[in-house]
């Protein structure tokens, strides 16, 4: 009986291994192909799939310098949106995070359902609403429009309330303030150094989301001198770009590369802090 058990198991862990192989071929390779075509001229991405790199990057760069994309500009933009928007997120929710998960008042419970509810609405909702309020306030055109309203991302609240509540050291809180620490001073120095990997993680997802952002960016900025690499990227389509598929390609596998960067980076903070705001005492 024992054997049979072991068995079952060995056979269950090859099934999983197998299928989280697949699972990985099928998210790699789009990504693989569209890096590898940005290597390919247009004639060879005609020709058909191709899973091993060309010498025509260099060229495909060249190729959008010409139609006057810059490249630079639109890097420098979204890293700047990016950046500001990851601090602000990570700033003001783990502070509003800490005063749910610490502070005890009436219609506490209420409040943080509420979170769960605004994080549930898809942002194509109020995008019309959005756009008007910013209008009449003269911040359309302007990134602020863009990194402002993070301050109260419900989002970012709600995941750093999950990790604190599950980290949270009350006897902790309770000697700093013996000791004479200020509630502010309390999260500063004490909070915010303990919730590091969690801050981590939400950084990294924030900045994801920010560098991605394309559709509230092309709604809310016109110049284009202010436009962000996905912006500028979604500008290949025009009829002038049509036939210059490794042009394209190369546009596009700059929009990924720091993002797979970035994740290769601090993979492992997402995996611990993911991990650690699962657990419930």
């Amino acid at each position: 009986m024992f054997n049979n058990y072991n068995i079952n198991t060995k056979i269950m862990r090859a099934v999983i291994y197998i299928f989280l192989t697949l699972l990985l071929i099928v998210t790699i390779t789009p990504i693989w192909l569209l890096l590898v075509n940005a290597t390919r001229s247009t004639t060879e991405i005609q020709q058909g799939i191709s899973i091993l790199p060309s010498t025509h990057l260099i060229e495909n760069y060249k190729i959008l310098l010409s139609k006057g994309l810059d490249l630079g500009r639109g890097f420098a933009n979204s890293f700047f949106l990016s950046i500001s928007s990851t601090l602000v997120t990570l700033y003001f929710s783990m502070l509003a995070a800490y005063g749910i998960v610490v502070y005890e008042f009436h219609g506490k419970q209420l409040f943080s359902n509420f979170i769960v509810v605004l994080v549930m609405i898809p942002m194509q909702l109020t995008i019309i609403g959005f756009y008007q309020y910013m209008s009449k306030i003269g911040l359309t055109d302007n990134y602020l429009a863009l990194i402002l309203p993070l301050i109260a991302n419900a989002g970012g609240v709600f995941f750093c309330k999950q990790y604190l509540e599950s980290m949270l050291i009350q006897d902790l809180i309770d000697a700093a303030r013996i000791d004479g620490a200020s509630e502010i001073g309390i999260f500063h120095l004490i909070m915010m150094p303990l919730a590091l990997p969690g801050a981590i993680t939400l950084g990294i997802f924030t900045f994801i989301g920010s560098w991605n952002n394309f559709f509230n960016a092309f709604i809310l900025i016109s110049s284009l001198d202010k436009y962000t690499l996905p912006m500028m990227v979604q500008t290949l389509r025009g009829d002038v770009y049509r036939t210059e598929y490794g042009a394209i390609y190369f546009g596009l596998a700059i929009t990924i590369v720091p993002v797979i960067i970035l994740y290769a980076i601090f993979s492992r903070y997402i995996v611990s802090g993911i991990a650690l705001g699962a657990v419930k005492e």
